[in-house]
């Protein structure tokens, strides 16, 4: 698809309240193949410590990129508050998943939509474990887990977002038909940091000549030099640690 294609389908998928039929569109879209593969964890399946916020997990199916095995999934939650404050407990309950809930069975990462209960907002998220190998003095080999934190890996969306950082970090993934595209691409993708430092230059940026445009009027015009005085503005921005502008 080309690139107004593209934008069109992040934002139908993300600004909108979540609808399953064009999350699945959206990620076969994304990832070019995937192998269909459903099955819903519910009821006594959930562990103990998550089955106060956690609803339902499904599963809509698998994808390789060669090397590593990514599980797409749909977790709805139990509780409001979850979708925003309750973000290490999903990210520790799809680490479970990952980590052998499935007959012991490693996965290395997974794309989720995280659903609030009333479906308006909801977060896509990917997770993405790091295992390590050691072995112990009686000879048996365990497996330490280590992975990303949701929050750095994770687009908010729903109803009451927009998808702007979404559509930057994900439209060129959708535009290559050709290539399906690598675990390390789609951790490029929502590594938002860069958009992140690239918001605050232009803001800064923007307030310097904003700065400088209001101090160019007070020298040229005594009236309002003296404006600014009497109701006491100064355009002094500080920005931290006493640095300023």
């Amino acid at each position: 698809m080309n690139k107004e294609q593209a934008k069109r389908v992040i934002k139908g998928t993300f600004e909108a309240p979540f609808d399953k039929k064009k999350f699945v569109t959206f990620i076969k879209n994304l990832l070019n193949h995937i192998e269909e593969s459903p099955f819903i964890y519910r009821g006594n399946i959930i562990p103990d410590a998550f089955e106060h916020f956690i609803s339902t997990l499904e599963r809509i199916g698998k994808y390789t990129d060669g090397v590593n095995e990514i599980d797409l999934l749909i977790v709805k939650l139990k509780r409001e508050i979850s979708l925003e404050r309750a973000r290490t407990r999903q990210r520790n309950f799809i680490a479970w998943y990952l980590k052998g809930s499935r007959g012991g069975k490693l996965k290395d990462a997974a794309l989720v939509a995280f659903v609030s209960p009333d479906e308006e907002d909801w977060r896509f998220s990917l997770v993405k474990m790091d295992y390590s190998f050691e072995e112990v003095k009686s000879g048996r080999v365990k497996v330490r887990e280590e992975f990303t934190p949701a929050r750095r890996w994770s687009f908010l969306v729903g109803k009451n977002e927009k998808s702007h950082t979404a559509q930057s970090r994900l439209v060129s993934i959708l535009e290559d038909d050709e290539h399906n595209p690598t675990l390390e691409q789609l951790e490029e993708a929502f590594n938002i940091e860069p958009v992140t430092k690239e918001f605050f230059e232009k803001y800064r940026n923007l307030l310097i000549r904003t700065v400088e445009a209001l101090d160019k009027i007070k020298e040229e015009s005594e009236k309002v030099k003296k404006d600014f005085e009497s109701k006491s503005i100064s355009t002094v921005v500080y920005w931290g640690r006493g640095l300023k502008i």
